[in-house]
């Protein structure tokens, strides 16, 4: 499991296929905020720390491909 510390702002968020999931706005306890942005229905969405197997430069990989990831979002 990754340590919550490991995860930055702005860090690219990308599931286990290389495919983009979100941008990392920031972590509120054991989930990151991504930022809306980015997100297709323009609001924020969560993701549990757990879903996150790595962090590899600027990017936290997941443990499942970018469709399972987001099926994952937890909402405010």
């Amino acid at each position: 499991m990754v340590d919550a510390m490991q995860i930055k702002e702005h860090m690219e968020v990308v599931g286990s296929c290389g495919n983009h999931v979100g941008t990392v706005d920031h972590v509120e306890g054991n989930r990151i905020k991504l930022t809306k942005n980015d997100s297709s229905d323009g609001k924020h969405h969560y993701l549990p720390i757990s879903a996150i197997a790595s962090v590899e430069g600027n990017k936290a990989k997941t443990s499942m491909n970018h469709m399972e990831a987001m099926k994952q979002f937890q909402d405010a």
